[in-house]
């Protein structure tokens, strides 16, 4: 009986992750989808951009805060933390009577999504054994692919039969159900004792780390130069200081024996750079199919579909592999499928059909699936048991950084696309382009300038890919420096 109990328990825990996971998963697409709504309310459209950029901010400085805490006084009080700020920040974000105010209060919110997304996958690490985690890990996952698709509809149906305040405050039930569920049913498997000595100054210089490097990657392409060069001064400056401390702690925010480990840092690494590879894939190739086949935004996510899908099976295969091979062995097996979806992009032209990219993001989805599995697991796997929380933020937070530090780059790379293509032709300027990637505004651009708009989007689309071959080809030449690399279940 307290077997089927040990069962029942696991079970309704798992749920419980994984619906925190779609939680906040779905946030930032369902926003995506309410913000013109919110911007004709609150008036704020300078502000906008903060709506999002804040948000991640928060969520990344405060990663590596968490997991740390949940190595020193348990997973099970961070996570409740968490999931109560972030229901606390959605409550705030519903009442906002300005973009000021919901700017601040998605402060909150991005703070409680820093604690949730890295526990999730840490609670996944502590309750299942190494065989079944990467299976475990690929259905929670998979929230993010359920979330791409669901977040635009339910989005578009809360703003349209009630309001948009709706789209924050539906957080505050699941929320408080999920916190229950973990209350009730979640049991630690070791206790804390002790005096918990929490390094405080390692803590803030952490902050004074990251903050300026995610700013800068913000401003990258939007301002003068002298600012992002400035913030990543501030930023290397605090990280020898933050280095320097560190050395001399007893027990540090970040310990910097991890980094020690060469099978830690190369997979992380790669982490980071295949996450940058996911973004320009996930964000862009809606894109494509609206501003060049002409498609709804809701075809145009649904070309990424397939991705999320597969992604499972590719989870599911990298739990298979880890018991056979080292990790570095599976990389080469993910990055090939990737390269491959990667190459069938190089190809692609202004006429290739819909279903040509319903079948590489199938390919993609299995390279994402293995790569992002295998690292996750490994830098779980490569650390003492004490270090399992901060080593999976640590590599939520490069997953974070990668995409967010991609995004700036892939944006510059399209604009100057554009700008280019605009300066050659008279007729077209880049507010026409701007308006060709809606396909409501495009019907009002002229029928005759069209194919030209459009050979001009695909020129700057097809630069990003060129930038995601340099990130594969970045990932490879790490991966190949690991060459005595062991099978991670049988050398535990």
């Amino acid at each position: 009986m307290e077997q089927k109990q040990k069962q029942s328990h696991l079970i309704i825990v798992t749920i419980a992750i994984f619906i925190a996971t779609f939680m906040t998963a779905i946030e930032g697409t369902i926003v995506s989808t309410a913000m013109p709504t919110i911007i004709g309310s609150l008036h704020g459209v300078s502000l906008m951009n903060w709506v999002f950029s804040i948000y991640l901010l928060m969520t990344a400085v405060s990663t590596p805060i968490y997991g740390k805490l949940s190595d020193l006084v348990g997973r099970k009080p961070v996570f409740l933390f968490g999931l109560g700020l972030f229901v606390v920040g959605s409550v705030l974000c519903s009442a906002s009577n300005s973009m000021l105010t919901l700017i601040l209060a998605r402060v909150v919110q991005g703070l409680g999504s820093g604690a949730i997304q890295p526990l999730t996958f840490t609670i996944i690490a502590d309750i299942y054994s190494l065989d079944k985690r990467a299976k475990i890990l690929g259905l929670n996952g998979s929230a993010w692919g359920v979330a791409a698709v669901i977040a635009p509809l339910l989005g578009g149906f809360i703003v349209e039969k009630l309001s948009w305040h709706w789209v924050f405050l539906i957080n505050l039930p699941v929320g408080i159900i999920t916190m229950l569920l973990v209350w009730i049913f979640f049991e630690e498997k070791q206790e804390k004792t002790g005096k918990v000595k929490i390094d405080y100054v390692g803590t803030v210089l952490l902050v004074f780390v990251l903050l300026p490097i995610m700013l800068a990657l913000q401003y990258i392409g939007t301002t003068t130069a002298w600012l992002p060069i400035g913030l990543v001064a501030v930023s290397v400056i605090s990280l020898f200081i933050f280095i320097h401390f560190e050395r001399r702690v007893d027990d540090p925010i970040l310990p910097l024996n991890l980094f020690k480990n060469k099978t830690f840092v190369i997979q992380n690494m790669i982490a980071l750079l295949i996450s940058g590879f996911l973004i320009g894939f996930e964000a862009y190739i809606p894109t494509w199919m609206q501003g060049i086949l002409g498609l709804s935004p809701s075809m145009g996510g649904f070309a990424v579909t397939p991705s999320s899908i597969i992604w499972i099976f590719g989870s599911f295969w990298a739990g298979s592999l880890l018991k056979k091979y080292a990790p570095n062995r599976i990389i080469y097996i993910s990055l090939i499928f990737l390269a491959i979806a990667n190459a069938a992009l190089l190809f692609a032209n202004v006429g290739t059909s819909f279903v040509y990219f319903l079948l590489l993001a199938a390919v993609a989805g299995l390279g994402f699936g293995l790569t992002i599995t295998t690292t996750t697991v490994t830098t779980q796997t490569v650390v003492p048991p004490e270090n399992v929380g901060v080593a999976t933020s640590f590599n939520t937070l490069l997953r974070t950084i990668g995409q967010s530090m991609m995004v700036s780059v892939y944006g510059i790379v399209l604009n100057t696309a554009l700008a280019n293509g605009a300066a050659q032709n008279k007729k077209i300027t880049v507010d026409m382009m701007n308006k060709l990637i809606d396909p409501q505004t495009a019907s009002q651009l002229p029928v005759e300038l069209m194919p030209k708009m459009r050979q001009i989007l695909f020129s700057g689309l097809h630069n990003i890919y060129v930038a995601s071959a340099v990130l594969l080809i970045i990932a490879l030449l790490l991966n190949a420096l690991e060459i005595k690399n062991k099978n991670i279940l049988t050398s535990k």
